[in-house]
């Protein structure tokens, strides 16, 4: 059984390296955009990295706190000696992060896998591409397609994903005992119990301080909240999304920058996720991080979650990433998460979904772009039987 769950890590390496290089470059290159609306821009950034920062410090305090991998003993789970990932964390310094950073070759970066380099050559690539403005734009949309038939490999490599989850699964259980079924349930119970609390509180607080409240938000998308639900990609409910907000009473304007930035810049549920799978990895490896490791945890997971686009599969791929960054915690842990990933990815889409419509309407209100509905559009906006007959898009 091990092969199974092996060969699908393995696939899912593969693709690391070209996904994070042009998920950043694309977004640097495509930053212009948003210099040409200015404020709005500027305030929708501060926003999304002042929450998804405050979302992945949430998951690194909550699983700390629980500890929900500290129960399992994996033994020899990964290639070769567990131990030495504990020791090479002890020597790690930001120095030397720092300074690995820099590849001394742009394919070796690649062929290596040295997900910092790549990071270190996405950076240089797109303030580069975006520094030739218009003559730029032709290799800018000819990579936009390349990355659309990488989000398709992960399609395809997620269409594997029950074989390789039933084959880690059954080596874990096999391997270890029924008791290795307990640390993933309560770490699926955590992982619920933030999002939940994110989205109720820190969400909530947000909106009630923007002026609306997030229940009723949420009762007017509820049924693009039921699309991502049966999909786990929040990106499938992205067009009747933004529908639906301009009918709340969002700009056009607004909903048009704010909401197709957000899917890649704010993506609080998978940051939920990515920070508190990340330290689950690193209990059940007995790798003891320090404050300033967790920190640099922090760090390198603000840079590769902005990778982690809408799509079905691509929060596992943004972990592998970040634990090969790191060079810390085993990328072979990502066996354990196999087998209750994909349960958790409808809790990452739908939490991504909600944060971004809180995103968009907190924009909205603070550039004044935000129009209470008509008592006819309001009644839509609340989920009468009359929005069925609304005019499309009355509130903008």
């Amino acid at each position: 059984m091990k092969p199974l769950g092996d060969t699908f890590v393995a696939l899912v390496k593969m693709v690391i390296g070209p996904i994070v290089f042009l998920t950043i470059v694309l977004g640097i290159a495509n930053m212009h955009d948003l210099k040409r609306v200015g404020r709005v821009g500027l305030k929708a950034f501060l926003y999304f990295e002042v929450v998804t920062t405050f979302a992945l410090a949430i998951g690194l305090v909550v699983v700390n706190l629980t500890k929900p991998g500290a129960g399992l003993a994996v033994g020899s789970v990964a290639r070769g000696d567990v131990a030495r990932y504990a020791v090479e964390g002890e020597k790690l310094s930001w120095i030397e992060i720092l300074t690995h950073a820099v590849p001394s070759s742009f394919v070796g970066a690649f062929a290596g896998g040295d997900v910092l380099q790549v990071v270190f050559i996405a950076v240089l690539f797109g303030v580069a591409l975006a520094g030739l403005g218009e003559t730029g734009r032709p290799l800018a949309a000819l990579l936009d397609r390349v990355q659309a038939v990488f989000f398709r490999i992960v399609a395809i490599i997620m269409v594997v994903a029950p074989i390789g989850a039933f084959g880690a699964m059954a080596y874990t259980v096999g391997a270890f005992g029924l008791r290795t079924l307990l640390p993933l349930a309560r770490l699926m119970l955590d992982v619920y119990a933030t999002m939940f609390l994110f989205v109720f509180v820190v969400l909530g607080i947000i909106a009630r301080l923007a002026g609306f409240r997030i229940l009723h938000l949420l009762r007017h998308i509820r049924e693009e909240i039921l699309l991502v639900l049966g999909t786990s990609s929040s990106e499938a409910a992205l067009p009747r999304l933004m529908e639906k907000l301009e009918r709340y009473g969002c700009a056009r304007s607004v909903v048009g920058l704010v909401v197709p930035a957000g899917y890649s810049f704010n993506l609080d549920g998978t940051s939920i996720y990515l920070s508190m799978a990340v330290l689950f990895i690193a209990q059940a490896f007995r790798v003891d991080l320090s404050v300033g490791q967790q920190l640099a945890v922090l760090g390198v997971l603000m840079i590769t979650s902005k990778g982690a686009a809408g799509v079905t599969g691509s929060g596992f791929v943004v972990l592998a990433s970040t634990l090969a960054a790191m060079r810390v915690v085993p990328v072979e842990g990502l066996a354990l998460l196999l087998g209750v990933d994909r349960f958790m990815s409808e809790a990452r889409a739908i939490v991504n979904l909600i944060g971004n419509a809180v995103a968009t309407v907190v924009i909205a209100k603070s550039e004044g772009a935000f129009v209470i509905p008509e008592r006819s559009a309001q009644r839509e906006v609340e989920g009468s039987p009359s929005y069925a007959v609304g005019t499309e898009g009355s509130a903008a």
